[in-house]
Protein backbone atom coordinates (compact mmCIF):
# COMPACT_ATOMS: atom_id res chain seq x y z
CA UNK A 1 0.00 0.00 0.00
CA UNK A 2 1.58 3.14 -1.12
CA UNK A 3 1.99 6.33 1.42
CA UNK A 4 -0.47 8.78 1.23
CA UNK A 5 1.37 11.57 0.06
CA UNK A 6 0.01 15.35 -0.98
CA UNK A 7 -1.11 16.21 -3.94
CA UNK A 8 1.38 16.45 -6.87
CA UNK A 9 1.92 18.46 -9.62
CA UNK A 10 4.62 18.63 -12.43
CA UNK A 11 6.79 21.62 -10.87
CA UNK A 12 6.66 19.93 -7.57
CA UNK A 13 7.69 16.44 -8.70
CA UNK A 14 10.19 18.21 -10.82
CA UNK A 15 11.25 20.14 -7.61
CA UNK A 16 11.44 16.82 -5.69
CA UNK A 17 13.91 14.78 -8.75
CA UNK A 18 15.76 18.00 -9.01
CA UNK A 19 17.06 17.84 -5.02
CA UNK A 20 14.40 16.18 -2.68
CA UNK A 21 16.07 18.53 0.63
CA UNK A 22 15.16 21.35 -1.43
CA UNK A 23 11.87 19.50 -1.97
CA UNK A 24 11.39 19.11 1.80
CA UNK A 25 12.29 22.18 2.77
CA UNK A 26 10.22 24.45 0.61
CA UNK A 27 7.12 21.59 -0.03
CA UNK A 28 6.93 20.02 3.55
CA UNK A 29 8.56 21.99 6.13
CA UNK A 30 8.40 25.22 4.58
CA UNK A 31 10.30 26.81 6.37
CA UNK A 32 12.29 28.28 3.22
CA UNK A 33 10.13 30.46 1.00
CA UNK A 34 12.05 30.94 -2.46
CA UNK A 35 11.19 35.10 -3.34
CA UNK A 36 9.39 35.92 -6.51
CA UNK A 37 11.84 37.32 -8.84
CA UNK A 38 11.27 40.07 -11.26
CA UNK A 39 10.94 37.06 -14.09
CA UNK A 40 8.57 35.55 -12.41
CA UNK A 41 6.15 38.22 -12.25
CA UNK A 42 6.46 39.24 -15.45
CA UNK A 43 5.49 36.23 -16.41
CA UNK A 44 2.08 36.19 -14.21
CA UNK A 45 0.98 39.63 -15.89
CA UNK A 46 1.42 38.23 -19.24
CA UNK A 47 -0.30 34.75 -18.33
CA UNK A 48 -3.71 36.93 -16.79
CA UNK A 49 -2.82 39.34 -19.97
CA UNK A 50 -3.66 36.23 -22.06
CA UNK A 51 -6.33 34.83 -19.87
CA UNK A 52 -8.12 38.11 -20.19
CA UNK A 53 -8.10 38.27 -24.16
CA UNK A 54 -9.31 34.64 -24.96
CA UNK A 55 -11.36 34.59 -22.71
CA UNK A 56 -12.95 37.67 -21.85
CA UNK A 57 -12.04 39.94 -25.34
CA UNK A 58 -10.05 42.56 -22.78
CA UNK A 59 -7.65 44.51 -24.63
CA UNK A 60 -3.73 43.21 -24.27
CA UNK A 61 -1.72 46.23 -22.74
CA UNK A 62 0.78 47.55 -24.80
CA UNK A 63 3.62 46.32 -23.42
CA UNK A 64 2.29 42.87 -23.97
CA UNK A 65 1.20 43.56 -27.39
CA UNK A 66 3.86 41.41 -29.22
CA UNK A 67 1.52 37.64 -27.59
CA UNK A 68 -1.15 38.73 -29.40
CA UNK A 69 -0.63 37.40 -33.02
CA UNK A 70 -0.06 34.30 -31.25
CA UNK A 71 -3.26 34.60 -28.98
CA UNK A 72 -5.72 35.54 -32.67
CA UNK A 73 -4.18 32.06 -33.99
CA UNK A 74 -5.67 30.29 -30.90
CA UNK A 75 -8.88 31.98 -30.71
CA UNK A 76 -9.64 31.08 -34.30
CA UNK A 77 -9.06 27.63 -33.78
CA UNK A 78 -12.54 25.27 -33.05
CA UNK A 79 -13.89 24.53 -30.04
CA UNK A 80 -14.66 25.18 -26.54
CA UNK A 81 -12.38 27.14 -24.68
CA UNK A 82 -11.12 27.40 -21.44
CA UNK A 83 -8.47 29.71 -19.47
CA UNK A 84 -6.11 28.31 -16.60
CA UNK A 85 -7.91 25.70 -16.19
CA UNK A 86 -7.73 23.42 -12.82
CA UNK A 87 -7.43 19.76 -13.47
CA UNK A 88 -7.58 17.28 -10.84
CA UNK A 89 -7.13 13.52 -10.40
CA UNK A 90 -7.68 11.22 -7.42
CA UNK A 91 -5.16 7.91 -7.03
CA UNK A 92 -7.75 5.96 -8.88
CA UNK A 93 -7.02 8.17 -12.13
CA UNK A 94 -10.90 9.38 -11.37
CA UNK A 95 -11.64 13.49 -11.79
CA UNK A 96 -12.33 15.30 -8.50
CA UNK A 97 -12.03 19.11 -6.68
CA UNK A 98 -9.20 20.80 -7.14
CA UNK A 99 -9.03 20.83 -3.55
CA UNK A 100 -10.54 17.51 -2.45
CA UNK A 101 -8.81 15.63 0.31
CA UNK A 102 -8.74 12.57 -2.26
CA UNK A 103 -6.79 14.92 -5.11
CA UNK A 104 -3.58 13.01 -5.82
CA UNK A 105 -2.52 14.89 -8.79
CA UNK A 106 -3.09 18.47 -9.95
CA UNK A 107 -2.32 21.01 -12.86
CA UNK A 108 -3.48 24.02 -14.13
CA UNK A 109 -3.83 24.30 -18.14
CA UNK A 110 -3.20 27.98 -19.98
CA UNK A 111 -5.64 27.17 -22.51
CA UNK A 112 -7.70 24.15 -23.06
CA UNK A 113 -9.81 24.12 -26.76
CA UNK A 114 -12.03 21.15 -26.69
CA UNK A 115 -13.27 19.96 -29.87
CA UNK A 116 -16.37 17.77 -29.04
CA UNK A 117 -17.64 16.96 -32.51
CA UNK A 118 -13.85 15.02 -33.52
CA UNK A 119 -12.67 14.34 -30.05
CA UNK A 120 -9.98 16.39 -30.17
CA UNK A 121 -8.24 19.05 -27.63
CA UNK A 122 -5.21 21.61 -27.52
CA UNK A 123 -3.86 22.10 -24.61
CA UNK A 124 -1.39 25.55 -24.96
CA UNK A 125 0.95 26.39 -22.09
CA UNK A 126 2.41 29.47 -22.27
CA UNK A 127 6.26 30.08 -21.92
CA UNK A 128 8.25 33.43 -21.90
CA UNK A 129 11.84 31.28 -21.71
CA UNK A 130 13.88 30.05 -24.39
CA UNK A 131 12.71 26.97 -26.69
CA UNK A 132 15.53 25.56 -26.19
CA UNK A 133 15.07 24.43 -22.88
CA UNK A 134 11.76 23.44 -23.72
CA UNK A 135 10.33 20.04 -21.63
CA UNK A 136 7.14 18.60 -22.60
CA UNK A 137 6.52 16.84 -19.80
CA UNK A 138 4.49 19.06 -18.36
CA UNK A 139 2.12 18.76 -21.61
CA UNK A 140 1.83 15.21 -21.23
CA UNK A 141 0.33 14.99 -17.90
CA UNK A 142 -2.04 17.75 -18.65
CA UNK A 143 -3.24 15.38 -21.77
CA UNK A 144 -3.39 12.73 -18.94
CA UNK A 145 -5.89 14.77 -17.00
CA UNK A 146 -7.79 15.90 -20.11
CA UNK A 147 -8.54 12.24 -21.33
CA UNK A 148 -10.09 11.56 -17.43
CA UNK A 149 -11.58 14.97 -17.48
CA UNK A 150 -12.98 14.84 -20.86
CA UNK A 151 -13.56 10.95 -21.86
CA UNK A 152 -15.01 12.11 -25.17
CA UNK A 153 -11.44 13.39 -26.04
CA UNK A 154 -9.16 10.48 -27.71
CA UNK A 155 -6.69 13.09 -29.24
CA UNK A 156 -4.92 15.69 -27.39
CA UNK A 157 -2.64 18.54 -29.60
CA UNK A 158 0.10 19.99 -27.23
CA UNK A 159 1.89 22.81 -27.55
CA UNK A 160 5.01 24.63 -25.62
CA UNK A 161 4.03 28.58 -26.72
CA UNK A 162 6.94 30.67 -26.53
CA UNK A 163 5.71 34.14 -26.77
CA UNK A 164 8.63 35.86 -26.90
CA UNK A 165 10.15 33.81 -29.76
CA UNK A 166 6.66 33.30 -31.82
CA UNK A 167 7.64 29.57 -31.31
CA UNK A 168 5.32 26.86 -31.28
CA UNK A 169 7.01 23.38 -29.61
CA UNK A 170 4.28 20.56 -30.79
CA UNK A 171 3.53 17.17 -29.64
CA UNK A 172 0.68 14.75 -29.90
CA UNK A 173 -1.42 12.40 -27.39
CA UNK A 174 -3.23 9.51 -27.70
CA UNK A 175 -6.00 8.29 -25.40
CA UNK A 176 -5.11 4.66 -26.48
CA UNK A 177 -1.27 5.02 -24.38
CA UNK A 178 -2.10 6.16 -21.63
CA UNK A 179 -0.84 3.52 -19.94
CA UNK A 180 2.51 4.43 -21.50
CA UNK A 181 2.63 7.49 -20.35
CA UNK A 182 1.83 7.14 -16.58
CA UNK A 183 4.95 4.77 -17.02
CA UNK A 184 6.75 8.04 -17.72
CA UNK A 185 5.60 9.36 -14.31
CA UNK A 186 4.87 6.63 -11.57
CA UNK A 187 8.86 5.56 -10.96
CA UNK A 188 9.08 9.20 -9.49
CA UNK A 189 5.75 9.76 -7.47
CA UNK A 190 6.93 6.34 -5.96
CA UNK A 191 10.09 7.77 -5.20
CA UNK A 192 8.30 10.49 -3.57
CA UNK A 193 6.34 8.30 -1.66
CA UNK A 194 8.97 6.68 -0.19
CA UNK A 195 10.56 9.61 0.99
CA UNK A 196 8.07 11.03 2.54
CA UNK A 197 7.21 7.14 3.99
CA UNK A 198 10.89 7.05 5.13
CA UNK A 199 11.30 10.70 6.00
CA UNK A 200 14.42 10.64 4.05
CA UNK A 201 15.39 13.76 1.84
CA UNK A 202 18.46 13.76 0.86
CA UNK A 203 20.50 16.30 -0.80
CA UNK A 204 20.89 16.15 -4.49
CA UNK A 205 23.98 18.37 -5.86
CA UNK A 206 23.21 20.35 -9.32
CA UNK A 207 23.16 23.34 -11.39
CA UNK A 208 20.85 25.07 -9.73
CA UNK A 209 22.58 25.22 -6.25
CA UNK A 210 25.49 28.20 -6.34
CA UNK A 211 22.90 30.72 -7.10
CA UNK A 212 19.30 29.43 -7.99
CA UNK A 213 18.50 27.69 -4.20
CA UNK A 214 17.84 29.36 -0.98
CA UNK A 215 18.21 26.57 1.32
CA UNK A 216 21.20 27.75 3.01
CA UNK A 217 21.29 25.09 5.72
CA UNK A 218 22.66 22.71 3.07
CA UNK A 219 26.12 22.38 2.44
CA UNK A 220 26.06 22.42 -1.53
CA UNK A 221 23.84 26.19 -1.50
CA UNK A 222 25.85 29.14 -2.84
CA UNK A 223 23.75 31.09 -0.71
CA UNK A 224 25.40 31.29 2.58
Amino acid sequence: MSAKIPAWSFSSLKTFTTCPKKFYHTKVLKDIKEPEGEQALYGKLVHEAAELYIRDGKEIPEKFAFIKPALDSLLKMQGEKFCELKMALTEKLEPCDFFSPDCWFRGVADLLIVDREKGEARVVDYKLGKSRYADLGQLELMALAVFKMFPEVKKVKGGLLFLAEDKFVPSVYEVEQQHRYWGNWMPKVMMLEGAYSADIWNAKPNGLCKNYCWVSSCAHCGRK
